[in-house]
């Protein structure tokens, strides 16, 4: 008998750094109304969702006076358990923010999921990080050559997403159908 020998070829999947950075961001078709850099370890619970609430009315009566003054914004954020937390939904009454409805099981209604984030991943993807200073400076600069006209892709392609979600009645769907 002969012994056989195999030959295994393995492909490893070098890890640079287990670093993470955690951000929330608000924005609408002109461009970023407010973003927060989660610190490291902080849990994101409904005490602290009304914090970073609290920050972006501030932006928005800052930023946008206009809207601010004929309350002619919506808020859209997506059914997280922070979201949809007691506190926040008090939040929200107390200040007589509207929010957007959002479909149950609907990923592919977040701006963030489906264009933000993916275009950050897009300029990060490959790169090692030795610190989330690293990371978020990193992340600011992609932020910054954000343009008009990516916003108003954004929601361009938003709008077509709840075309679909309201066609398919709320089932669950993939993509935005090529737009």
């Amino acid at each position: 008998m002969e012994d056989a020998v195999l030959s295994m070829t393995k492909k490893t999947r070098q890890v640079c750094s287990n670093i993470k950075s955690m951000l929330i961001i608000f924005f609408d078709i002109r461009g970023i109304v407010h973003k927060e850099f989660i610190p490291p370890g902080q849990t994101v619970n409904g005490n602290f969702y009304c914090k970073v609430l609290r920050q972006l009315r501030g932006n928005v009566r800052r930023k946008q006076p206009e809207m601010w003054e004929n309350r002619d914004w919506l808020l859209h954020h997506d059914n997280a358990p922070a979201h949809t937390s007691l506190v926040v939904r008090e939040f929200l009454t107390k200040n007589n923010m509207t929010t957007v409805p959002y479909p149950a099981y609907s990923p592919n209604l977040s701006p963030c999921d489906f264009y933000l984030f993916p275009k950050m991943k897009l300029r990060l993807n490959g790169r090692c990080f030795v610190s989330i200073e690293e990371i978020q400076a990193e992340l600011q600069q992609v932020l910054n050559m954000l343009m008009p006209a990516d916003f108003n892709e954004c929601f361009q392609k938003w709008q077509n997403r709840w075309d679909r979600c309201i066609q398919a009645q709320g089932d669950y769907f993939e993509g935005d159908g090529g737009n």
